[in-house]
């Protein structure tokens, strides 16, 4: 069987508020094979975005580990957490996070233009992925020119630029109408390959249903549901 492309052992986040300690998740156990696609719903305020961000290395465990590609994050250095994050993983935001004096091209050639990719290649790379997702003829665009379900497309091209192994998506369609949200939704599933998996968070039981697998955090634990 192969190793997964991103998975958890034990992990547990806590936060200190005053003099009393908040246990957010609870020694979780997940596994993210290559090509699936995972779904974690819960209520607000339950920790779904805190978890994103202990799975992607933005934001350290209290207890236990990360493995990204084989590789336990909390054993890197910061900067090779960030280069190893850069080259395995691909985010996808609420907000698309685009920097607003960034052509779309621009923007989806930064991660590879950040590891290093020649500007050529990288550039190719990006009106490719463009292309894939609807934007050939947007690439000059700066993000005030596009609609909101353009952005979400470039920000999703942007996380498949350096092809990684997991993408995580924290509510990727919350701020898109019905249309639109569906419009990523297909796309997901058309840019779907056999080697990268996806851990998308959401509170629409409509995307969750459209996933392999579907988690609830609850209590700090994460329940599958049937």
């Amino acid at each position: 069987m192969a190793d997964p492309v991103l998975a958890c052992r034990q992990l547990s986040k806590s936060f200190v508020d005053g003099d009393r300690r908040i246990d957010v998740l609870n020694r979780l156990e997940l596994s993210l094979a290559a090509g699936e696609r995972i779904a974690i719903v819960g209520q607000s305020g339950s920790g779904k975005s805190t978890l994103l961000n202990v799975l992607g290395g933005l934001d350290e465990p209290s207890a236990g580990s990360v493995w990204v590609s084989g590789q336990n994050l909390s054993a890197l250095s910061e900067q090779d957490r960030c280069a190893w994050r850069n080259r395995s993983l691909g985010f996808v935001f609420q907000f698309h996070h685009l920097l607003p004096e960034f052509s779309a091209l621009e923007a989806v050639a930064m991660p590879a233009r950040i590891g290093g990719m020649p500007r050529e290649s990288a550039f190719q790379r990006a009106t490719e992925l463009l292309t894939s997702v609807g934007l050939g003829d947007r690439l000059s665009h700066l993000p005030a020119m596009l609609s909101g379900g353009e952005r979400q497309r470039v920000a999703i091209a942007r996380a498949l630029i350096n092809r990684p192994s997991c993408v995580l998506m924290d509510e990727p369609t919350g701020n898109l109408d019905p249309q639109a949200a569906e419009r990523v939704l297909d796309l997901m599933a058309e840019l779907e390959r056999d080697d990268t998996g996806f851990i998308v968070v959401t509170h629409d039981p409509g995307i969750a249903r459209r996933m392999d697998r579907q988690l609830e955090l609850r209590d700090g634990y994460l329940v599958p549901l049937q």
